[in-house]
């Protein structure tokens, strides 16, 4: 080595050494700051997040924009709708319920609901609504749910008549299969047990008594003040998130709250003050087990080895996503850590950030984000064309600032499928089954796109290719068998 080139190795390794250093002198807070940041900056996160230790906040702060028309920044007190976050506080008043008599957890619903068909009633309690092994087809894989059913008003006992005759997609207790309709159900009985509606229940058995002044049932017509405005991407943009009339999502995800009130929620749950151990006990039981975990009463449930030194630590946690918006509240009991994040552009990695941010709590190497190539190749597809986009992803896949993920290709396709660039979404969906050829998935999607094309030769192929390798694909096979005549 010539001492020119020694002299740039060194300062290579200074540098680096100095990198590390500063990384390791930096608190957590900072840590946190700087990562949530990156995301901000790369358009993956817009919103408002909080991250306790030891039950004390160590950070919490706002990013992007609250409203974008006016220019309103995020912060810890804005609102934001929690989506299916408001299942765990629909659990909480069921079990309130049961613990004054009122409700029974293993007895058939029709008991509650005397109107509902008995041929379905008799053979689901309120433990199936619970934990999603009612049978009970989910009222958001309706057909145009989204876009014609979820904008009109309807009150719970009309609402439930859209799915209450439907057939149950197997028998009550047999597996886990994630549905809205359960917690609407769920909803509804509260208000029949109580005579009083879902909303003033959850105000004064929950939000009061914790004082959590910033939470609430979602109402459009309300003046709210510091509500967070709901967008969702497009290209190198954003538009208003559609229109959704909040009586729908009801139990199942109508809620608003604060990073703050959830810190508020999450230690209330390490007491007596909303429902006893008894209670609480129940609530984080591993009822039945999930494609990747367990769930309880409104709360997935798992345990991480190798995170801690010698120790295991127990997860408990939801996410949530509605119009605009989506949300994940992680708890960590082992240490009463907690990871609160609330996102107004929907579509933010958050799982992922939540693991990056667990692993700075317990001093572990993460990852900082990298630029997603779904939604840049998606922004050049709409400004230059197909042949554009596709010669860029080409020249960037194995590029090192740049991530390959499933879900934002994905993405990435409905968007051009639902903007009408059918030709287009398929080029884009075809780019998922080279890159994860062992996911049903993609395959799926694919499938989809074929069948909007008129295509149902190439649709028919993918969707039995998706069914293939993802047997509980339930609505992929309905398809197969109508594009078969079967």
């Amino acid at each position: 080595m010539t001492s020119k080139n020694f002299l740039h190795f060194s300062l290579a390794v200074f540098f680096l050494l100095a990198s590390l250093a500063r990384v390791q002198s930096q608190t957590k807070a900072e840590q946190i700051d700087q990562l949530i940041s990156r995301y901000n900056e790369y358009g993956m996160f817009n919103g408002s997040a909080l991250v306790a230790e030891n039950g004390t906040p160590i950070f919490k702060k706002g990013f992007g924009m609250a409203n974008m028309e006016w220019d309103i920044p995020n912060a810890p007190d804005t609102k934001h709708r929690l989506g299916s976050v408001t299942k765990q506080f629909t659990a909480v008043l069921i079990l309130q319920l049961v613990e004054q008599g009122k409700l029974d957890l293993h007895t058939p619903i029709t008991k509650y609901l005397p109107n509902y068909p008995e041929t379905a009633g008799d053979k689901i309690t309120i433990h199936h609504l619970l934990t999603h092994s009612s049978g009970i087809p989910s009222y958001t894989d309706f057909p145009n749910f989204f876009n014609e059913t979820s904008r009109d008003y309807y009150s719970p006992a009309d609402f439930v008549k859209l799915f209450c005759y439907l057939p149950l997609e197997f028998m009550p207790g047999e597996k886990f299969a994630y549905c809205n309709s359960g917690y609407f159900l769920l909803g509804y009985i509260i208000e029949k047990v109580t005579g009083k509606n879902y909303a003033t229940c959850l105000q004064e058995n929950i939000f009061t008594p914790l004082q959590m002044h910033n939470t609430g049932f979602d109402v459009h017509q309300t003046i709210l003040k510091n509500r967070a405005s709901g967008y969702e991407k497009t290209g190198n943009g954003y538009i208003n998130a559609p229109y959704l009339d909040m009586n729908l999502p009801y139990a199942a995800g109508s809620m608003y709250s604060t990073v703050e009130d959830l810190l508020l929620w999450d230690q209330a749950l390490y007491t007596d003050k909303i429902l006893s151990a008894k209670s609480r006990t129940l609530m984080f039981t591993k009822h039945i087990a999930t494609r990747s975990s367990h769930y309880g009463y409104g709360w997935d449930l798992d345990e991480l080895p190798n995170i801690k030194p010698g120790a295991t630590i127990s997860i408990t946690e939801h996410g949530g996503g509605i119009n605009g918006f989506n949300t994940i509240i992680s708890r960590i009991t082992t240490d009463k850590h907690l990871v609160v994040l609330l996102n107004n552009t929907g579509g933010a990695p958050l799982d992922e950030m939540n693991i990056a941010i667990r692993n700075i709590l317990y001093g572990k190497p993460f990852e900082m984000p990298k630029k997603s190539l779904a939604k840049t190749v998606y922004a050049t597809i709409n400004e230059k064309g197909l042949a554009a986009g596709l010669a860029q992803f080409k020249a960037l896949k194995n590029a090192d600032g740049y991530s390959l993920k499933e879900g934002e290709i994905n993405a990435a396709g409905y968007q051009l499928l639902m903007s009408g660039k059918t030709a287009e979404a398929i080029e884009m969906f075809k780019l998922n089954v080279e890159a994860f050829p062992k996911s049903g998935n993609v395959y799926d999607s694919l499938g989809e796109a074929y069948l909007k094309a008129g295509n149902k030769k190439l649709a028919l192929v993918n969707y039995k290719k998706s069914v293939e390798l993802d047997p509980t694909n339930e609505n992929g096979k309905k398809v197969i068998a109508e594009l078969s005549g079967k």
